[in-house]
């Protein structure tokens, strides 16, 4: 995760266009060269046709919803644990410390892992163990929502891992293997931006500039635009631009613009014992591993 200092006025803003991915499309030669040019440009893109129905994301938006709503002592009593399972308040997280110098992130959040048993030794291991989660009578039915969103996001993550594997000239089943993603660490965040404007003049954010550092992070917005990317986090100054939300759907931050504002991020990682080492198609003789084993 990176921080990079502002420097003079916000340059003006514009909104980004980027390349768009059909999961459903025959043509796997045609996605494979649009993830790839997306992936030079900015290592954003859109994915359509992706099997999530748009009536369960519509109702997994209005369960979130329904959280959020609740007062904040009943939001406490699920706080996040050790196992990064639970509530996260608002101003809980910096991702941009060296510029949110005031306040945290102007967001709440909800994280739902993997369920582990706590009496299976799998739950010893960092980031496992079991959900935790509202009280049935709380909210009726949340529970049984978010853990099918939450196979079907991993179903979607393992598809453009096949287009990803493709594009780097691997097997197409690379990593989509029980050794790579098999027992994954995969997390849902469910996620609430106040309603506020941020300034990034003085620091304020729906959240800070940072740079995901896993495998794929799958994003869904509702229609508040708030999203940006910057694509050459190295620019003096930094470009950013928004990306216009579409149903269905590098450095990056999110800038509130006074609407309440929900996304649900979707983190696909590796198995906790994956070997993680340079890809065969990425060295040779004359460009060996930058680290070595």
């Amino acid at each position: 995760m990176e921080s990079q200092k502002q420097s003079g006025p916000e340059p003006p803003i514009k909104v980004s266009t980027i390349n768009c991915i059909d999961l459903s499309n025959p043509d796997i030669g045609e996605s494979v060269a649009l993830l790839k040019q997306a992936c030079l440009d900015c290592g954003f893109f859109y994915v359509v046709n992706h099997g999530i129905s748009q009536e369960f994301m519509d109702e997994v938006f209005a369960q979130s919803k329904k959280f959020f709503y609740l007062p904040l002592n009943e939001k406490l009593k699920v706080l996040r644990n050790e196992k990064h399972r639970g509530y996260t308040p608002m101003f809980d997280e910096f991702l941009d410390p060296d510029n949110q110098v005031h306040v945290g992130d102007y967001k709440e959040g909800y994280y739902i892992g993997v369920d582990v048993p706590e009496n299976d030794p799998e739950s010893e291991k960092p980031f496992n163990g079991p959900n935790v989660w509202p009280a049935d009578g709380v909210l009726p039915g949340w529970r049984q929502t978010m853990e099918k969103f939450h196979h079907e996001a991993l179903e979607v993550g393992k598809a453009v891992s096949r287009i990803i594997a493709l594009a780097l000239d691997l097997e197409v089943d690379f990593f989509d293997k029980p050794e790579v993603l098999g027992k994954p660490i995969a997390t849902l965040r469910l996620l609430h931006y106040e309603d506020q404007f941020s300034d990034p003049a003085k620091g304020i954010y729906g959240a800070g500039a940072h740079s995901d550092f896993g495998f794929i992070t799958l994003l869904a917005t509702d229609d508040v635009m708030g999203l940006q990317i910057c694509k050459d986090k190295d620019a003096k100054p930094q470009i950013w631009e928004y990306v216009t939300p579409i149903k269905g759907s590098t450095l990056h931050r999110v800038l509130g613009n006074g609407q309440d504002r929900y996304s649900i991020a979707y983190f696909v990682e590796p198995n906790h014992d994956c070997l993680v080492e340079c890809l065969p198609t990425c060295k040779t003789e004359k460009s060996p591993p930058k680290l070595a084993d």
